[in-house]
């Protein structure tokens, strides 16, 4: 016998080998009919972290391996052999949803083979917002084939077929791979399992599958789907291998909620910054120049400046120092910070120059380690806060740049704190304060974060000692939870030199976007010989602190363009007013009202043109103009103008002191909305 804990607390005795289905259907025949997959975790005295770690090492790392912990989802017909917490997931858990997706792609892949039998199948993953397939065929897919694809997924739905797992030796499956020439699959168990293991597959009619699972009880589970886009993929993302076709397609539990989705895709096509950029005249990004490198048009640029002076004058304001570094230095520096060994594929190639090979910075804290390192400091100086809105320039593949998310050159609005150990902590929690401020002021109210930290099993990758890394990741732990912030632990994804924090914000649409981070640094300091004198009169090494809040100038006002659509808040908006004067006769007036409202230090455009009224009110409303004003003889006579507002329409006539005590009160409170 073997105990099954309840998520309400109770314990059961049941036979060993019987399976979540069992004990669902033994509470109730509607939960059963209800559960998805099943969520267990080892019922143990004190947890075994070693064995757990070997655990997950051993498997491949998605929602489907162990967690440190031991929890994982298993299918509702595997057999429980120990003792186990039981968490039984219907439809409105998260995960299950993922499941419910990666067994679409399990049907989609049936589909294609049956459909195309020549194919050869890489893996199908769950994502965020459905699920692809990665196949080899010589001949792309036609829009009238993805059609075809889709109508025979619901033939196998309707077919209603088992999912059953099966597992056999590793070395007879790789066998029958290598026979049929399906190179991926020899791939994928050559890499996560080991010699001597059994494999595990998944089968569903006559389509079997290399796959860990889980997966949902039977192919009629995957009720509402769509088979969305063909794409190019290299294999293994080496444009010298195979070209593959990725198949995209998405799943839900009902066909609401999968109509709800792709409404909330023409949303978001709506608010492309790239369209919208275009649109409002932005900024662009010219071929002739390259990829990935944006061109700022006056309108863009002066949102930018915008941005800039605001963090330049918050920095200051938290007792920053403004300082600029050059865009190249010599190569020995970076081999110093360890960025050519460690990040030499996010740079460029050095530059061979008379004195010395010379390197693009990928990141300014080299050069403000050097300014630090420019004359002695004691720990009275400490901290030294260097702030630096600086150009970058990482390298990106040709196929990956989108448009202001992903570019080759940008703006990182970067600072670096040198502080003593003691003060280590007080920083990281003030750059957490100042990046909420910089969300909050930009009209993000909801963020989620996430504590980046090493892997001990990849020691190759990080540098230092495994004491300063728990040490390290201790303290960014003690401020979060110190201000009463939730987070989630991401092991293996930390910086070379440090663990860091990752601030992702939500915008207006529920999506994540990854900004602002801070970063501990305990390794820089030490490759570069950094001191203080302490109290003592003896020599001290200072710790380091990254952060960046914009993340970069670029990336943050791409996000911004989305999340607002365009419309951005009045203290944003490039043009902030527009003038429409309803006739020639009314010109007069109207150039006295700009010249106030500029007095004002409001941003104003007059259009003078003999066009209708209509016309140029339109015009104005394109561009997004938060505020219309209108104006003849009755404005002329009353010194008053007629307001029309962004998403209200026109709200009729108002004195023109009141419009314009609004219009700045809406900047200096820098409001979301008007």
């Amino acid at each position: 016998m073997i105990k099954i804990q309840l998520p309400d607390g109770s314990v059961r005795e049941v036979p060993r080998g019987t399976t979540a289905f069992d004990v669902a259907t033994s509470i109730s025949p509607r939960l059963a009919a209800a559960v998805v997959v099943a969520r267990i975790r080892p019922l143990r005295a004190t947890a075994n972290t070693e064995q757990a770690a070997a655990e997950e090492q051993a498997s491949e790392a998605s929602m489907y391996s162990a967690s440190s912990n031991g929890e994982r989802l298993v299918d509702l017909a595997a057999p429980l052999n120990e003792d186990v917490a039981l968490e039984l997931l219907k439809e409105s858990d998260e995960a299950a949803l993922r499941v419910v997706r990666h067994s679409a792609a399990h049907v989609m892949a049936t589909a294609i083979l049956e459909l195309f039998p020549e194919t050869k199948l890489g893996h199908g993953p769950a994502t965020d917002s459905g699920f692809f397939y990665d196949v080899y065929r010589e001949t792309p897919f036609s829009e009238a084939d993805l059609a075809e694809i889709e109508k025979r997924m619901a033939d196998v739905v309707a077919r209603d077929e088992k999912f059953t797992r099966e597992e056999e030796p590793r070395e007879k499956g790789l066998a029958e791979y290598e026979k049929n020439g399906d190179f991926m699959k020899v791939h994928f168990i050559e890499r996560f399992t080991k010699p001597g293991e059994e494999i595990s597959l998944y089968k569903n009619g006559n389509f079997t599958d290399f796959c860990r699972g889980p997966h949902v009880p039977s192919t009629g589970r995957v009720k509402a789907f769509k088979v969305t886009s063909v794409a190019g993929a290299y294999w293994l993302g080496n444009e010298k291998n195979q070209q593959l076709q990725r198949v995209y397609g998405t799943a839900f539990f009902n066909t609401k909620d999968m109509d709800a989705h792709f409404k909330r895709l023409e949303e978001i096509k709506a608010r492309d910054h790239r369209v919208l950029g275009k649109q409002l005249d932005l900024f662009s990004i010219q071929e002739v120049a390259g990829a990935g490198l944006i061109f700022w048009h006056p309108k863009g640029g002066l949102i930018r400046k915008t941005m800039e002076d605001w963090m330049r004058e918050e920095c200051i304001r938290r007792g920053y120092q403004m300082v600029f570094t050059p865009h190249i230095m010599r190569r020995e520096l970076w081999k110093i910070s360890g960025h050519d060994g460690y990040y030499a594929e996010n740079m460029y190639p050095p530059m061979e120059l008379d004195d010395a090979e010379y390197r693009l910075k990928p990141m300014n804290c080299p050069g403000h380690i050097l300014i630090y390192k420019n004359s002695p400091k004691s720990y009275r100086d400490l901290p030294q806060r260097y702030a630096e809105l600086g150009n970058v320039y990482r390298y990106e593949r040709s196929g990956t740049m989108h448009g202001l998310l992903r570019v080759r050159g940008f703006t990182q609005d970067d600072a670096h704190i040198f502080c003593t150990p003691e003060q280590i902590e007080s920083e990281i929690a003030a750059c957490v304060e100042f990046a909420e401020s910089v969300l909050h002021s930009f009209g993000f109210n909801e963020f989620k974060v996430e504590l980046s930290t090493w892997d001990p099993k990849d020691r190759k990758s990080y540098v230092g000692s495994a004491e300063h890394w728990e040490g390290a990741a201790a303290s960014l732990k003690k401020v979060l939870s110190a201000k009463g912030i939730a987070f989630r632990e991401i092991p293996g994804e930390a910086a070379f030199y440090g663990p860091k924090i990752d601030i992702k914000l939500v915008d207006v649409l529920g999506r994540l976007w990854q900004l602002s981070t801070v970063q501990f640094d305990f390794n820089l300091p030490q490759r570069f010989e950094l001191e203080y004198t302490g109290e003592d009169g003896e020599k001290h090494r200072p710790v380091m602190v990254h952060r960046a809040l914009f993340g970069s100038v670029e990336r943050f006002f791409g996000v911004l363009i989305e999340h607002y659509a365009g419309a951005f808040p009045m203290w944003l908006a490039p043009m902030q007013i527009g003038i429409v004067p309803i006739s020639e006769k009314h010109l007069d007036y109207a150039n006295a009202v700009k010249a106030k409202l500029e007095a004002a230090g409001l941003r104003v455009e007059l259009d003078a043109r003999n066009e209708k009224m209509n016309a140029k009110i339109r015009e104005f409303t394109l561009q997004k103009v938060p505020f219309v004003l209108v104006m003849g003889d009755k404005e002329a006579a009353s010194e008053a103008v007629s307001v029309r507002t962004r998403g209200k329409g026109d709200e009729g006539s108002t004195p023109l002191a009141s419009f314009i005590e609004r219009a700045t009160t809406l900047v200096n409170d820098r409001k979301p909305t008007l």
